[in-house]
């Protein structure tokens, strides 16, 4: 697709942005893995996230966002209960205000740094528990914003968009690397690596997704 040039992976080392890293490898050039810490609730993901880059032989980049974490009250980056479900009237507590918009505009900085103006991030507006910054129509606005405001043409590369997790599990089986997804990264709000703690928002979408999938792996 783009073999003769670089890219960025928006990395946490969750089930999505291993998946994309992936991806991105088989399509682009060269790859490299700018991840967050931006107070979320456990620190873990970022070591996971380190060692499925150093797995992969992609450069690893931690980046301090931690003043998102004052920015808003949530649950992700503060003790309050967590919603199980979504509210009817709301966005799930889950949801971190901005967080989407900052990453990729921090994203481009540090992939202009680099020469590179490909960038690739792990959301979907098919699998999005309602946050509005997973949206198709987000990303094409940041995408002509931040091109506006640096005066390049990077381009915004969403792989998973369309896909509920289902196709995620699949894609990650195409690309040969699904034990590595389903073993080895951390997408659980509660910090338990692999199939999770299982009752959090983001282990049960994973967990149906598996499930649903293995029905119809051959």
């Amino acid at each position: 697709m783009f073999k003769n040039e670089p890219a960025l992976v928006l990395f946490s080392g969750g089930q999505d942005s291993t998946t994309c890293l992936y991806w991105a490898k088989k399509y682009f050039s060269s790859v490299r893995t700018l991840c967050f810490t931006y107070g979320q609730r456990h620190s873990q993901e970022i070591d996971v996230a380190r060692a499925i880059a150093e797995k992969a032989d992609v450069p690893f980049q931690l980046l301090d966002a931690s003043i998102i974490s004052q920015l808003s009250v949530n649950s992700l980056t503060s003790d309050i209960v967590m919603d199980q479900e979504k509210p009817a009237d709301s966005y799930p507590n889950t949801f971190v205000p901005g967080r989407n918009l900052l990453f990729l505009t921090f994203a481009a900085v540090i992939a202009r740094s680099h020469g590179i103006r490909h960038i690739i991030t792990g959301v979907s507006e098919a699998d999005y528990s309602g946050y509005p910054d997973c949206r198709d129509t987000f990303i094409l606005s940041a995408n002509a914003s931040i091109n506006l405001a640096m005066d390049e043409h990077f381009k915004i590369h969403t792989p998973l968009m369309w896909r509920d997790k289902t196709a995620v599990w699949q894609l990650s089986d195409e690309l040969g690397v699904f034990d590595i997804v389903r073993n080895e990264t951390l997408t659980c709000y509660n910090g338990v690596m692999a199939d999770g703690c299982g009752h959090c928002p983001s282990c049960k979408l994973r967990r149906e997704g598996l499930e649903n999938y293995l029905k119809i792996r051959k």
